[in-house]
């Protein structure tokens, strides 16, 4: 009985240890995407995360940084995690089995190109944003270009430089906007990818993917992240039954 109870104390003050260690905060930092990752803390992504992390009281901090910047700030121990990331993109982090949303993902060409289809699309001549690495996504991809900046796209298509310039819908509308003559422009469904949290191999980082997970599990059952949605006027990427990819 004495040992019993002995163990029973040593539990509670680990759990209590653990619980004391448990991350208060976790540091996001994405690519500023309109209305998804405002730089000013808005958007769809932001207030999903906040829902995942701040009713159980680890605190959402924010920050804006190009893609590739995102990721070294995460591997260099500055940021937590970065938003946005396609399962196992990267080797070095920490991904968790849920995902927080779907990128839908097009291709933008000139009208007088053929459709593109997903079987076959590695065969042209292809652009995105540097970081993104769609040949890791896409079939038989080896003719590629990374861009910089979104705004030289446009050019690059009207000069036949490339065929079609990858990225998600959001992106491509963005792109599309800035066309002075926009019916030369047609913009294709390819893809639906998972969105994932990028975190730090890290104690702290596997600590946060649990929490992630575990709230996610949660979230997705209640249906309790489809007003967020809902609200940015975004498809709802769940149902009651849907599971982890």
């Amino acid at each position: 009985m004495v040992m019993k109870t002995v163990l029973l104390a040593l539990s509670v003050l680990i759990g209590s240890a653990v619980a004391a260690e448990s991350p208060k905060q976790v540091r996001l930092v994405s690519e500023e995407w309109i209305d998804y990752t405002n730089a000013d803390g808005s958007g769809v992504a932001w207030d999903v995360l906040r829902k995942v992390f701040e009713p159980v009281g680890v605190t959402v901090q924010t920050e804006s940084a190009p893609y590739s910047r995102a990721i070294g700030l995460v591997k260099r121990g500055e940021a937590d995690a970065w938003v946005g990331s396609y399962k196992q993109e990267d080797t070095d982090n920490l991904y968790p089995r849920w995902h927080f949303d779907m990128d839908h993902i097009y291709a933008l060409s000139l009208v007088d190109k053929p459709v593109p289809e997903v079987a076959s699309i590695g065969r042209t001549r292809l652009a995105w944003v540097r970081g993104y690495d769609f040949q890791k996504y896409l079939p038989g991809v080896d003719n590629f270009r990374e861009i910089q900046r979104r705004e030289g796209i446009l050019p690059m298509l009207e000069h036949d430089r490339v065929d079609y310039y990858i990225d998600a819908q959001t992106e491509v509308d963005y792109v599309l906007e800035h066309a002075d003559q926009p019916s030369r422009f047609r913009r294709s469904h390819l893809t639906e990818l998972p969105l994932y949290l990028a975190f730090t191999d890290s104690e702290r980082g596997r600590a946060l993917r649990e929490l992630f997970d575990q709230r996610m599990e949660t979230l997705v059952r209640s249906g309790e992240l489809k007003p967020i949605f809902q609200r940015w006027k975004q498809p709802y990427p769940f149902s009651a039954d849907s599971q982890p990819h």
